[in-house]
């Protein structure tokens, strides 16, 4: 049994804030979650999945909705950092956000990505404060896997392991 969540660790943020860490998301291909490289971890792109399925599909401006969409870029953010956790243990090690991309399948008369993706981007603002601000894209695109309305990949910096 793991300890409650501590108030000012991003666990403890989380809580406040009614969410929790899923599970690292199953690949859907042939891939890994997340990837160590010197200080940073890149994730691989991450759907909105909820217990193994996306809780919406389609197409952002048709049937599904901005705010809905950004809804599901909130819940790709959290797998995305589900990822990085699996990597590196305690996400309070990380220390910058580097970089969030995020694809929007969008309906061809749909041009607020940027609105979407703050879904994912208000969230890591929330929680890791001024080591959340990052560099961004938000791509509109045809059509993505499963047909997630959303998907989107962290580019992340870590601090060393303490020494115990």
């Amino acid at each position: 049994m793991s300890a409650a969540p501590q108030p000012g660790t991003v666990l403890g943020r989380l809580e406040e804030l009614g969410l929790a860490l899923p599970p690292v998301a199953a690949p859907v291909a042939s891939y890994v979650p997340a990837v160590v490289a010197g200080d940073l971890v890149h994730t691989s792109g991450q759907l909105p999945m909820i217990s193994g399925s996306l809780p919406a599909t389609g197409k952002v401006g048709a049937e599904i909705s901005a705010a809905q969409a950004q809804d599901l870029a909130r819940i790709a953010c959290l797998n995305a950092l589900a990822a990085v956790a699996a990597q590196i243990g305690d996400l309070d090690r990380i220390t910058r956000i580097v970089k969030l991309t995020g694809y929007v399948a969008s309906d061809p008369g749909f041009t607020g990505q940027p609105a979407v993706i703050n879904g994912a981007s208000d969230l890591l603002g929330a929680l890791f404060g001024e080591a959340g601000a990052h560099a961004r894209s938000a791509v509109g695109v045809c059509v993505l896997p499963l047909d997630a309305p959303v998907e989107l990949d962290l580019v992340v910096e870590f601090a060393a392991a303490a020494e115990a």
